[in-house]
């Protein structure tokens, strides 16, 4: 067989074309998991995509104009909660901090844990959405028929009034959805797991 036969028409043997297709596969896998956390930095610093930002200090002005917030709830496929917001919207100073809540139910059995992903609408909007408190991107976990209520502590940059792609706004709207989380997963009780190794013996 010649050396031609061994290697390929390419000049590359099978285990090096393999090696290349698997880094190229875990390079990929790697970098979806990092694009992950970095397009949710970038999106909470920037409010792309109508995601809003997080400050730590109420807004210093306040102006004679108003706007209103609306609040909208949502829950992702396989968590048995019901999440709504305690009110459906509110008309505030532009500039003012107010602070409202949702409210979340667990309907199942079990505990169950959810995580919670935001935006807002207009997405013009969200680089002007400032909020001091929420719930966002934390791990909630309810017990069986557990109640909760959490807290929104935001306020609207007045500079929105400036922008040209947001002056016009008068309606702002607020967007939670609840998804499943891994903690929710049930783990064996060490009880359990004692009493199977009784079995074994």
């Amino acid at each position: 067989m010649s050396k031609m036969q061994k290697t390929g028409k390419g000049g590359l043997g099978n285990g090096t074309i393999v090696a290349i297709c698997c880094a190229f596969v875990i390079g990929m896998v790697g970098m979806a998991y990092a694009a992950v956390p970095l397009y949710r930095m970038f999106c909470q610093v920037t409010g792309y995509g109508g995601t809003t930002q997080r400050v730590e200090q109420a807004s210093d002005v306040i102006l004679d104009k108003t706007i209103k917030v609306r609040f909208d709830a949502n829950v992702g496929p396989g968590l048995p909660w019901t999440f709504a917001p305690v009110q459906r919207e509110v008309e505030m100073r532009i500039g003012e901090t107010t602070q409202i809540f949702y409210k979340a139910r667990n309907n199942s059995s079990v505990a169950t844990t959810g995580q919670a992903v935001f935006n807002v609408t207009p997405e013009s909007a969200g680089a002007y959405f400032n909020k001091i408190e929420c719930f966002c991107f934390t791990e909630t976990t309810l017990k069986p028929g557990e109640e909760l209520e959490m807290p929104v502590v935001f306020f609207v940059d007045p500079e929105i009034v400036d922008a040209v792609e947001t002056k016009d706004i008068h309606t702002i709207t607020l967007s939670y959805t609840f998804y499943p989380h891994e903690a929710s997963k049930p783990v064996a009780s060490t009880a359990d797991g004692k009493a199977d190794d009784a079995k074994k013996l």
